[in-house]
């Protein structure tokens, strides 16, 4: 079996020409952009961050909420997909970076702090979460919020390829203490959507995914 790594960036690759059109997918992507865009600052966001935007389901939901946003992906494929959406669109405020955030190294060279960052689906695709979250929180503003969508912890079906390297979802109890140990305050969950699907044992089953709020302090 192939000894693939955690963001698996050819395997994306791969998928990008077909990603849109499942329909769980998309289903899981409109729901959690509406709780994402709920969970906004009161404030417009001058300069957010998606992390692992990949053709951009979540991305061309919330982009017009905010002023600058920085999508950014490991894939190249699916970026491309994504680019021409947004000249297809029209869509003037979205830049495209084709980096590995879990990387400290690319990380630095992101442009400027963001005073909101979010994902979906990505987290279990990263291989040290707490050290992650830490780099996440450098990269923030004073006051600046996370919001992040996952999968809670699942019985290690959810994902077809059983050599893809993943955690097997998260503990919100577990979690709330990463987040609170990289700086983080005013951890809050909610259920943002169900996934319905056949898992990779073939039998149907129903995967909540959460959307995890947190704030950077002021100080």
């Amino acid at each position: 079996m192939p000894d693939n790594n955690w963001s698996d960036s050819p395997r994306f690759d791969s998928k990008a020409s077909e990603w849109d059109s499942n329909i769980v997918r998309a289903a899981l992507a409109d729901a959690v952009s509406r709780a994402i865009i709920a969970h906004l600052p009161v404030t417009r966001p001058e300069n957010a961050l998606e992390i692992g935007c990949g053709t951009g389901l979540v991305t061309m939901n919330v982009a017009p909420k905010c002023g600058l946003l920085t999508a950014v992906d490991t894939s190249r494929e699916m970026l491309a997909k994504l680019e021409e959406k947004l000249i297809v669109d029209g869509v003037p405020n979205v830049m495209t970076e084709l980096l590995d955030l879990a990387d400290p190294e690319s990380a630095s060279l992101l442009p400027g702090s963001f005073d909101f960052v979010f994902s979906s689906m990505t987290l279990h695709h990263i291989s040290d979460t707490e050290t992650f979250l830490a780099h996440l929180s450098s990269q923030m503003t004073p006051g600046a919020t996370l919001a992040i969508a996952d999968l809670d912890t699942e019985d290690g079906l959810f994902h077809d390829d059983e050599t893809e390297k993943v955690h097997h979802g998260f503990d919100r109890m577990r979690l709330t203490a990463m987040f609170e140990s990289a700086g983080f305050t005013t951890v809050s969950f909610m259920t943002a959507h169900l996934v319905e699907k056949k898992n990779r044992a073939g039998q149907q089953a129903t995967y909540p995914v959460f959307l995890v709020t947190a704030v950077k302090p002021q100080s």
